[in-house]
């Protein structure tokens, strides 16, 4: 595994955005780690080595956590030559993705969950943090070990149970009884391990739409925090079905997808429509499905259209949000801290001494300028100065 960069950085003048907003600080990175925040320039002997940046003021904010990325590539329902390439690391960190959770979905014969575990694995020897869920869009779940329960309890990089798809003519139209199961022992992992044990959900455009996880939620004591359903701005009504479950205590995932101009919200307006919707404002997510096929069917579940999602989805939505006047404080933890916490990643999705240095700058157009992933500069001057093993 790559190991945090040892180098004292100095980042001085920064507005930081922690994602509070914390006004004209200095931050002190140190082993990967943020050390120190204050709103003086410390004095540092210089036996140190500190190499300062002056930020001028620009913005400073967590970096970035998508916890929805097709780390493996996906597609293939096409035919074979349909199957996405893997992402790679500069991907994302030109995203300002500095954590990132990589899922399985249509495609979870020729790959699988040793695949996903070991890209994850090889993306955090490049200096990203990554994780991934078992399983993929089927029922049973394809796991590495057996079970979901063993998966999640044995292997590390594993924090739940998904992409079990629903509402999906691509799906195993899983019944209530199957995902009541499924969800069990990924909740039951996660208490055994202190990890997330959620069950992450693609929701499809079928017209039953979230009616599977409200007869869970009547059905069972499984807490409402385990189901975290994604896509659900595919359709505007879809999205205030999932508006419903908010309120009942799960957390939503909304895709910076491309918007055609149909019946979807864009991951910006579907932001702006929770936010106008009084609900606990931890309780959304934001992701990019990178990586991931975009197909568009008819009626008879025959491909009519194909996009791959990007990584750089996520931070083309923050932008718009930041650039129509939105606050920082508020947008930002739909892209940080809300993951960080439904996911349990400690250390993860907050500036704050004693937190991952993983550090996003912005420019005056907020857009991506600066990213450090655990301590190590990845982008520099907008431009990737770290790319993966075999990118070019």
């Amino acid at each position: 595994m790559h190991a945090r960069d040892p180098s004292f950085y100095l980042l001085s003048n920064a507005d930081v955005f922690a994602p509070e907003p914390l006004g004209l600080s200095h931050v002190l990175v140190c082993g990967g780690r943020i050390a120190w925040i204050g709103a003086e320039a410390p004095s540092l002997p210089a036996a140190l080595g500190v190499e300062t940046r002056d930020l001028e003021g620009r913005r400073l904010i967590p970096g970035l956590i998508d916890c929805h990325a097709h780390l493996t590539g996906g597609g293939g329902e096409t035919g074979y030559e349909t199957r996405v390439p893997p992402v790679a690391l500069s991907r994302f960190t030109s995203a300002g993705i500095t954590s990132v959770v990589g899922v399985l979905g249509t495609d979870d014969v020729t790959r699988n969950t040793a695949a996903l575990v070991a890209t994850a694995r090889g993306l955090e020897a490049e200096g990203l943090s990554a994780w991934c869920y078992t399983g993929g869009y089927h029922v049973p779940p394809v796991t590495l070990t057996g079970s979901v329960r063993s998966d999640i309890v044995f292997i590390d990089r594993v924090l739940g149970v998904g992409e079990i798809a629903i509402s999906d003519h691509r799906s195993s139209q899983p019944t209530l009884d199957e995902l009541l199961r499924i969800a069990g022992d990924a909740h039951v992992a996660g208490i055994m391990t202190g990890k997330a044990g959620t069950l992450h959900l693609h929701v499809g455009d079928g017209a039953r739409g979230l009616e599977l996880i409200r007869q869970a939620l009547r059905t069972a004591e499984i807490p409402a925090r385990v189901y975290h359903p994604t896509h659900v701005n595919r359709r505007r009504a879809l999205f205030q079905e999932a508006l419903e479950l908010a309120r009942q205590g799960c957390t939503i995932d909304v895709t910076a997808f491309p918007t055609t101009a149909g019946d979807e919200w864009s991951a910006a307006d579907a932001w702006r429509r929770y936010s106008e919707a009084d609900l606990a404002p931890e309780r959304l997510t934001i992701s990019s499905d990178g990586g991931g096929c975009l197909p568009v069917f008819d009626v008879e579940g025959r491909p009519t259209g194909m996009e791959v999602g990007k990584p750089r989805s996520l931070a083309d939505a923050l932008r718009e949000l930041l650039a129509s006047g939105c606050e920082p404080a508020q947008v930002l933890p739909a892209f940080t801290s809300n993951v960080a916490r439904l996911l349990r990643l400690q250390g993860k999705g907050r500036v704050a001494a004693g937190a991952d240095a993983d550090l996003v700058v912005l420019d005056r157009e907020h857009r991506v300028h600066d990213v450090m992933a655990r301590g190590r500069w990845h982008v520099m001057n907008g431009r990737p100065v770290v790319r993966g093993t075999f990118e070019d």
